[in-house]
């Protein structure tokens, strides 16, 4: 079934991405500085990281919108409030965010732009839906750490890498303080990690 764009569901649907999209790139940045003053500057990095691939989503769906310059789109939609001072549960929330668009929301705003006739809009929620599985792992990988007090230890020898300088150090648990820089253990990441960053 083709429709014109303008009478789509799937322009309220890139409205509600776009929506969503932004709004998580502004919670990570709370995130991420509210990691910066717990000194888990690791985590910082992770919330800015990922921020700046939301905001790159939101310019996606976003672009997809431009035939409709000038014009309003009213959405109605509910957005997570996740302002944990928490580390872990921040980095929870995330996941589930995260996993939400992947399992739920982009599947079925893709499939309703494919069944509308918008092959390429249906082709930008199902390849981003992927990237949000990924960021979701993400998440819960470090939200792990966290919860098991091992952000900076391990239960054998392994590498850590310095965030500020790259200084690659060897131990159980990473350097209270890099040895060249100086910075603190914040800035330490399992070097298995770094891709991640």
């Amino acid at each position: 079934m083709s429709v014109s764009f303008a009478e789509s569901e799937t322009r309220g649907n890139l409205m509600r991405a776009f929506a969503g999209e932004s709004m998580a790139r502004n919670r990570y940045m709370f995130s991420a500085d509210f990691s910066r003053k717990e000194h888990l500057h690791v985590l910082e990095r992770l919330f800015r990281f990922t921020a700046d691939q939301e905001q790159q989503h939101a310019k996606i769906f976003y672009n997809h919108l431009k035939e409709l310059n000038g014009t309003p789109v009213i959405i109605d939609a509910g957005y997570p409030v996740d302002n944990y001072e928490d580390a872990g549960r921040l980095l929870r929330a995330a996941q589930h965010n995260e996993y939400e668009e992947h399992d739920d929301v982009y599947q079925r705003f893709g499939d309703k732009a494919k069944e509308e006739g918008f092959s390429r809009v249906a082709s930008s929620f199902y390849m981003i839906a992927e990237i949000e599985k990924t960021h979701g792992d993400r998440f819960g990988k470090f939200a792990e750490l966290v919860e098991q007090n091992r952000l900076f230890v391990a239960d054998s020898r392994i590498s850590w890498m310095c965030l500020k300088c790259g200084h690659i150090f060897s131990g159980t648990e990473a350097p209270r303080t890099c040895p060249v820089c100086s910075h603190d253990q914040g800035y330490f990441l399992r070097l298995d990690l770094c891709p991640a960053l």
